[in-house]
């Protein structure tokens, strides 16, 4: 007689190829149905909470992002905003930041003679060039005479008690010559000697007045600047403004005619009344090692405000270039033409000098 299997589980088990098989109730202990009510409400909860998180993302997103320093991991999200950021800043303030991250990395190049030009344009010519167009007020004449690319020698007259003409013919260079060029003067061991003075010079681009440095730098194609007058020509006294002393030997005549440059003239007018010189004290400079100690109405009576240049009317007039490649290599060993080009140079500076002067109206006016 068969086994009923309507009220027992056992009737649920069969041997299939000798394995028994079990057959696990669908809503057996554990596996209840959950409640319908129960379960509407957990998915209100994690409806709402997914809600939450969203929100809070959104958050997180609109709030400012704070780098701190050395960290390596950013997200593109806040990389934006930053770009965005230093893309408003003003042009003079990103020049600023990107001199000091190349200052601090040591991103950037100076030449042999120690020219730094990164440092030149982000911090020397800004405040020279605010002396130049504010102060001085420095009108320009002649500079499609100056070379867009190429070398060249410009010989200038000199004044001023302090060297100022020389800066100010550097800003005149830098800022009428397509390309933003620098002019690397020539000057005296004195200059180069002083502390702090002579390693900013250097990196401004000056090097030393000699022949060797002067040729090696016109024939990289370099803008030079000498002022062969020298201490004689910045320290004379005022009754003898506007007469140019001597021209030395006429060494960066020999210059130019090795290595084929054209010679420039330059007239400077205005840098002989900054000073006033009305006497010197040669005790003082003999003591401190100075070519001279100046007297000016105001220094050193005023103190530090006496060192203040008075504000006069300034231009500057580059004349047309006087070539030098016209002439045999053995040129340079004729004294006579050596001497003839000098005196030339020379005549060519006092001329605009006087014609300059004759047009003036007024030292501060102009």
């Amino acid at each position: 007689m068969s086994r009923p299997y309507e009220n027992s589980h056992e009737g649920e088990a069969e041997n299939v190829s000798g394995a028994e098989a079990q057959v696990i109730p669908l809503h057996g202990p554990g596996r209840e149905k959950p409640d319908t009510a129960t379960q509407a409400d957990r998915d209100l909860r994690e409806s709402a909470d997914a809600q939450d998180q969203v929100k809070q993302q959104e958050r997180r997103a609109d709030a400012p992002v704070v780098e701190f320093p050395g960290s390596t991991r950013v997200s593109p999200a806040r990389t934006r905003p930053a770009v965005e950021a230093t893309d408003s800043l003003p042009a003079s303030l990103k020049t600023a930041l990107g001199f000091l991250r190349d200052r601090l990395t040591g991103d950037y190049t100076v030449d042999e003679f120690g020219f730094d030009a990164e440092l030149t344009d982000t911090l020397l010519m800004p405040p020279l060039r605010a002396l130049y167009e504010k102060w001085f007020r420095v009108d320009t004449f002649g500079v499609e005479n100056l070379p867009s690319d190429g070398g060249a020698l410009l010989v200038s007259n000199h004044s001023g008690t302090l060297p100022l003409d020389a800066l100010m013919t550097a800003v005149a260079v830098h800022d009428h010559v397509p390309g933003g060029r620098h002019l690397r003067g020539l000057g005296a061991d004195l200059v180069f000697q002083v502390p702090l003075v002579g390693s900013f010079a250097r990196k401004s681009g000056q090097t030393l007045a000699c022949n060797a440095d002067a040729e090696r730098l016109l024939r990289n194609g370099e803008l030079v600047g000498v002022w062969p007058e020298g201490f004689k020509g910045i320290g004379k006294p005022f009754s003898s403004r506007y007469k140019l002393q001597r021209f030395g030997r006429g060494g960066f005549v020999s210059a130019a005619l090795r290595t084929g440059v054209p010679i420039i003239p330059v007239s400077v007018i205005g840098a002989e009344e900054i000073y006033p010189k009305v006497g010197e004290v040669k005790l003082l400079a003999r003591l401190l090692g100075l070519p001279y100690f100046p007297v000016t109405p105001f220094f050193p009576l005023l103190g530090p405000l006496g060192a203040i240049p008075l504000p006069t009317k300034w231009s500057i007039e580059f004349g047309e270039p006087i070539r030098t490649d016209t002439y045999d290599a053995d040129a340079v060993d004729d004294p006579m033409l050596v001497f003839t080009l000098t005196d030339q140079v020379r005549e060519s500076i006092q001329q605009t000098l006087y014609k300059r002067l004759s047009q003036r109206k007024s030292v501060f006016k102009g």
